[in-house]
């Protein structure tokens, strides 16, 4: 017998049973603030750093490493348990925490003293990055259909594409326009740092009230803590979930090479070019900004065409795709010169392909009584990416070339490439059905 269920959509997604279109639209909303909230820290310690502590240029590579490092040292202790709380207690409350801690942590940002003041901030910083991302990560998983998978999540990157834009282009020009119009280079970068906590206080908002409450599973089929705690690991059994979780450590340390080095290199070559260093660091900006552009007009061309492939074959596209974009880079010397910004736009393509790639791997393969762990699972795959590629690549940056951490990202994505490929030929996916269409054909 058929039973009938309302089958929501929002633009051309199709939604999970159950989801609402004011859930969808929240979701959106805050995905679009999300991913810029987090990846503001690059421009605002920059100019912290330069601005507030006066560290010399020279220096502030191996900082950002350290700090970069000292972070993904407590999102590995965290990401498995807030999975767990977002399994337990539902991703609504954890999502609107997370935001509330990246506003604290930007309310303290430039208050800072010291170095030593910057690594204490990070707490509050990294606990905030496990629950949004953690949260974000999930939702995504949860709210579209199968056969819209590969759209939301195209959609959802073109959005935090856009968000990051918004956030770090206009918000990272914030400070000389606060200098110009009279204020102090202490006064900007603290008036810039509060909006952006009031930014991050009104999606948690948006976000307590929009989303959907509770879990997928009903409490009594929840499995238990411990179930939960071991699950994402022993998950990794499906090649096809291992694969995914090499992707997040690419994915995530790729991410974090262009918010964090990208700025860097930029600012760097400013100012060794005599520019001030508000006016350097807006440069920087405008770097990374040209690659989220590139992202973002790149996502609704590749979102579609994962969703009709293979998601391996799709992600071993994907890496070959950021490949090129990293390693493109060994033919730039300039990264203020008139040839730069194509090296630019390859860049953001590739990083946002293996986002993509990846995030619709795991989202086909992760259960759905175990997402949250499942994704906890992924999210420290991609800390240990974060951790050991920055930290690395801030050194390789300061005393080799400031091109380096790109290249060792690109060496890793040719050898993910090539461990897609394994798996598409060793453990081609199994046919998943879809949920609307098991409905719709009385199929239980």
């Amino acid at each position: 017998m058929t039973v009938e269920h309302p089958a929501y959509r929002i633009g051309p997604i199709h939604l999970a049973p159950g989801i609402l279109p004011r859930h969808g639209w929240s979701f959106l909303g805050a995905a679009f603030f999300s991913i810029g909230l987090v990846t503001f820290i690059a421009i605002g310690q920059t100019y912290v750093l330069t601005e507030h502590l006066k560290v010399p240029t020279a220096q502030q590579g191996s900082i950002s490493g350290d700090l970069v490092f000292w972070t993904e040292l407590i999102t590995l202790a965290l990401f498995i348990p807030a999975g767990i709380l977002i399994d337990r207690i539902g991703r609504r409350s954890i999502y609107a925490i997370g935001l509330v801690l990246l506003g604290l942590t930007y309310a303290l940002y430039p208050l800072a003293e010291s170095v030593g003041d910057l690594y204490l901030y990070r707490i509050l910083y990294a606990c905030g990055v496990v629950t949004v991302a953690g949260a974000l990560s999930t939702v995504l998983v949860d709210y579209p259909a199968e056969r819209s998978r590969g759209k939301m999540v195209a959609i959802v990157g073109v959005l935090g594409g856009l968000g990051i834009v918004v956030t770090n282009q206009g918000l990272g020009a914030l400070p000389q326009t606060l200098t110009k119009a009279g204020f102090s280079g202490d006064e900007a970068g603290l008036y810039t740092h509060l909006v952006i906590a009031g930014i991050a206080l009104g999606v948690a908002l948006l976000v307590a009230l929009g989303l959907k409450g509770g879990t997928p599973v009903h409490k009594k089929d929840r499995p238990d803590v411990r179930a939960l705690f071991v699950s994402g690991f022993a998950q990794a059994r499906n090649p096809r979930i291992l694969l995914s979780y090499a992707s997040a450590f690419i994915a995530r340390g790729d991410q974090s090479v262009n918010a964090t080095f990208l700025v860097l290199w930029g600012s760097t070559a400013g100012i060794a070019a005599g520019m001030g260093s508000a006016e350097a660091i807006k440069t920087g900006t405008l770097i990374f900004v040209t690659a989220q552009i590139a992202a973002l007009l790149w996502a609704p061309v590749l979102g579609p065409l994962i969703d009709r492939m293979d998601r391996v074959s799709a992600l071993a596209l994907c890496m070959g795709l950021a490949a090129i974009g990293n390693l493109a880079l060994l033919f730039l010397d300039d990264p203020l010169g008139g040839n730069a910004t194509y090296f630019f736009i390859l860049l953001g393509i590739g990083q946002i392909s293996v986002y993509l790639g990846g995030q619709s791997l795991i989202g086909q393969e992760a259960p759905k009584r175990e997402r949250g762990s499942v994704i906890g699972a992924f999210n420290v795959s991609g800390a240990i990416g974060i951790l050991l590629i920055t930290s690395s690549g801030g050194r390789l940056f300061d005393h080799l070339d400031p091109r380096a951490p790109f290249i060792v990202v690109g060496v890793l994505n040719v050898l993910l490439f090539l461990a897609s490929v394994y798996v598409r030929l060793k453990a081609p996916s199994p046919p998943i059905a879809d949920d609307h269409e098991r409905e719709h054909a009385g199929v239980h």
